[in-house]
């Protein structure tokens, strides 16, 4: 099983790394990151780099596809060449799947027209723009495409892609392995259970700008 991961910079590590801790590990899975170009690709934050070790010229199909978020799925959204590898690519995907807003570069290839999709909580309103309806679930599946909100959820999606393709059990085995058991100091995790004044201030900073 070929999976690949684009990357770009301004990509936000988890989103890419979190599906890649998950799915590298499926039985027979082959993972890749791609680029624009086979290069250095530098995150969001501008300090860390991650490798894209094959360029989308030289990956024309492959299994699974990941678009991670990130500022800049902004300029991606607009770049003729990597929407016009996603379409291609989606033809011969068995899924397709994003991590926060990397369901807007999924929408501006067209490939959410009405579906459902979701991408963190300050795009919400983008998706619609975009063709999809936007829910606020952690994960949302329609068909082959698969869509998870933002960052961290990146790492639930790959875990109920990898109970689809492989069975509950290896799925199970690959949480238990990374030991994902999420208990957070806080529970400040989505706009509805954080306080209104963090909500306010994680919109002033984000949404303009949301991973």
């Amino acid at each position: 099983m070929q999976i690949a991961c684009l990357l770009f910079d301004g990509v936000t590590a988890l989103d890419a790394v979190g599906p890649y801790e998950v799915l590298s590990r499926l039985p027979g899975a082959t993972f890749s990151f791609v680029g624009r170009d086979a290069a250095t690709v530098r995150t969001d934050n501008g300090v860390f780099g991650l490798v894209a070790d094959r360029s989308i010229d030289d990956t024309p199909t492959c299994d699974v596809l990941v678009v991670p978020g990130g500022l800049g799925t902004r300029s991606l959204m607009h770049d003729d060449q990597v929407l016009d590898w996603v379409r291609a690519v989606h033809r011969s995907t068995t899924w397709t799947t994003s991590v926060c807003t990397g369901s807007l570069v999924l929408g501006a290839a067209g490939l959410l027209d009405g579906l459902e999709a979701t991408t963190h909580w300050t795009e919400l309103e983008s998706l619609a723009r975009l063709g999809a309806t936007p829910v606020r679930r952690r994960v949302v599946e329609q068909g082959k495409v698969v869509t998870a909100a933002g960052v961290s959820a990146g790492i639930d999606m790959a875990l109920v892609l990898a109970a689809r393709i492989a069975g509950d059990f290896v799925a199970q085995a690959i949480q238990l392995g990374i030991e994902y058991d999420p208990q957070p100091p806080f529970d400040a995790g989505s706009p509805e259970k954080a306080p209104p004044d963090v909500v306010e201030l994680v919109r002033s900073l984000l949404a303009p700008s949301a991973a």
